[in-house]
């Protein structure tokens, strides 16, 4: 284990970004979000969730794939060279690092992603403990340790320093060329290390019970009629798919720009009515359908195919954001007693 002083933080920013590009929580418009990191400025590493996790940096919100350029009878067609940015983000918490772990396993499995799979062997991940969990998180109900957050690095705040450990042989690799950190101790990291864990026996929802609700629940929960209720507010507006660290739906569009035809890809919503629209039209017409389809994705779908890991860690931001407060642990709540039977 190394350590810095956090009042030197800056100088180790200038010695990662001299060699990579470096991406922190960054504040802007009263926003955090993840940002590259630049000579002057300010990252905010106390910030608990950025709005949108990390996943971006990985999985981007929109990415061209090819071009068609028509030049009379010829079609040229083009497409991006594999992103080659060598990277770290900074500052990952341990949900949106065990979020990385779920879209590893949709984006590596056979057919490869080889977007997706460039940038996570070009990209450092440099996780952070959670030294203030918050009433919306839930990460420990799914096996997650918010104060061992995992990731090529893992650091810690304590006593106005900076820890950290690598846990992988990249993270190895990339410590061993800082050499403005100096050896430490890692009993130094014990008293926040217990204190986020005093902090997690607190939480409300820490306690939130998922038996019964699994890979093999699929006929049981299928049918339910809770599903209804559930879903009669839902405004259909896909805020929980944006903000969540897992989502990975997404479409592929052509784009006329008056030269060229641009073929991409871009962030999709199974909460929409047009999504996965075929021909014929839409397998799912209904607000309760397209409700109950994100929902057992996330809790009995995805773990019934993944070895039992849920689509969900329990970050909170859709606690957090849904703007009319239906969530993914109301949804555990209604339907845990049926679940158990």
């Amino acid at each position: 284990m190394q350590k810095i002083a956090m009042d030197r933080i800056s100088q180790l920013f200038s010695a990662i970004a001299a060699e990579r590009a470096l991406y922190l929580p960054m504040k802007k418009k009263g926003a955090v979000n993840f940002g590259k990191w630049e000579e002057g400025a300010e990252a905010d590493l106390h910030a608990l969730h950025t709005v949108k996790s990390p996943k971006d940096l990985f999985f981007p919100q929109s990415e061209d794939l090819v071009s068609f350029k028509m030049r009379g009878k010829e079609i040229s067609v083009d497409a991006p060279d594999a992103p080659d940015e060598k990277f770290v983000v900074f500052g990952v918490r341990a949900c949106d690092a065990r979020g990385m772990d779920v879209l590893d396993r949709v984006f590596l499995s056979e057919p490869v992603d080889t977007y997706y799979q460039a940038r996570r062997e070009n990209g450092i991940v440099v996780t952070l403990s959670c030294s203030a969990p918050e009433e919306t998180c839930f990460c420990s109900v799914f096996g997650i340790d918010p104060a061992r957050p995992g990731g090529d690095v893992s650091a810690w705040i304590a006593d106005g320093s900076l820890y950290v450990k690598a846990l992988t042989e990249k993270g190895e690799a990339f410590l061993s060329g800082l050499s403005l950190l100096e050896a430490a101790d890692e009993a130094e990291i014990e008293p926040a290390v217990r204190e986020t864990k005093a902090v997690m026996e607190r939480l409300p929802l820490k306690d939130l019970d998922l038996t019964g609700i699994d890979g093999n629940a699929t006929e049981k929960l299928f049918g339910s009629e809770k599903w209804a209720e559930l879903s009669r507010a839902c405004l259909g507006c896909g805020t929980c798919t944006y903000v969540c660290p897992t989502c990975q739906c997404y479409d592929i569009r052509d784009f006329d720009t008056g030269k060229e035809i641009r073929r991409y890809r871009c962030w999709d919503s199974c909460m929409y009515s047009d999504f996965t629209r075929m021909a014929h039209g839409n397998p799912r017409k209904s607000q309760v359908e397209r409700f109950r389809q994100r929902f057992m994705h996330k809790l009995v779908y995805f773990p019934a195919n993944n070895d039992g890991m849920y689509s969900c860690v329990g970050c909170g931001r859709c606690v957090a954001k849904c703007p009319i407060s239906m969530n993914i642990v109301k949804v555990v709540k209604a339907l845990g007693s049926e679940a158990k039977e």
